[in-house]
């Protein structure tokens, strides 16, 4: 049987409150997690299987996607491959201590973020906020253009060369961020703390973004020109391009 959308049980949710989908087929850690995010204010749905999910997504399309990775019959990678196909919902991978590999292809197919578990459920909101919070602006902010890249925030679309680019809303931050300071370097720290707003975090996050970034950005991603490696510092965006680095 198909579990029914999460009824919220502290009457916090208010209307125009962010939808999330919570997708797990442990029903005690579905529960718990669906039953927090009530009492932080969302309206929840829940699913225990990718089929289903991609079901509930379809009825009432969410704002925020909490993913297992785990998952019968359909694992969480290809419900968010699937999921990414018709919009860029922002998506938070639920993922097990340990799994580096399994974390490192989740944020490949497009994920924003991803907990561990053991996970701490305060920690789950902040980041749900978090991730909330950096897909609508607050204030309109003017279009960004450099290196051949337009980006308009308000709309968050990004072009280049006057074509379209399909980027997940880490990708769009991280690349808003380096057309907000060119020709600066920032170390792999910086970038997390300054565009996924955490002082801490799994460094590699940023590395598999900015070569997803790249993969879409640049002419040879083997040799980019835009994003370039600072060594023993980070990376730095130089709109010029100029001599390929690595």
């Amino acid at each position: 049987m198909q579990p029914l959308p999460y009824e919220p049980q502290g009457a916090q949710a208010v209307q125009g409150a962010p939808r999330i989908l919570v997708v797990d087929d442990d029903p005690t850690v579905a529960e718990i997690v669906a039953g927090y995010l009530d009492r932080a204010g969302y309206v929840v749905d829940r699913a225990d299987d990718g089929p289903t999910a991609l079901t509930r997504a379809a009825a009432h399309w969410p704002d925020l996607v909490v993913l297992d990775l785990m998952l019968p019959g359909m694992d969480g990678l290809e419900v968010c491959r699937r999921m990414r196909e018709r919009a860029a919902v922002p998506v938070i991978m639920l993922t097990a201590r340990g799994d580096e590999d399994d974390r490192v292809l989740g944020l490949e197919v497009g994920a924003d973020d991803y907990v561990t578990k053991p996970f701490s459920l305060r920690e789950l909101v902040l980041r749900v906020e978090s991730v909330l919070r950096r897909s609508t602006p607050a204030v309109p902010a003017a279009r960004l253009r450099a290196g051949g890249l337009t980006v308009d925030p308000v709309a968050r679309r990004v072009t280049r060369n006057g074509t379209e680019l399909t980027l997940t809303l880490r990708e769009f931050d991280l690349l808003s961020f380096f057309l907000r300071h060119p020709g600066r370097a920032y170390g792999r720290e910086d970038l997390m703390r300054e565009v996924w707003g955490w002082d801490f975090g799994d460094l590699s996050t940023v590395t598999v973004h900015i070569r997803r970034l790249r993969g879409k950005i640049e002419d040879d991603p083997a040799r980019p020109c835009l994003i370039r490696t600072v060594w023993g510092v980070g990376y730095r965006f130089d709109p010029t391009g100029g001599e390929a680095g690595s």
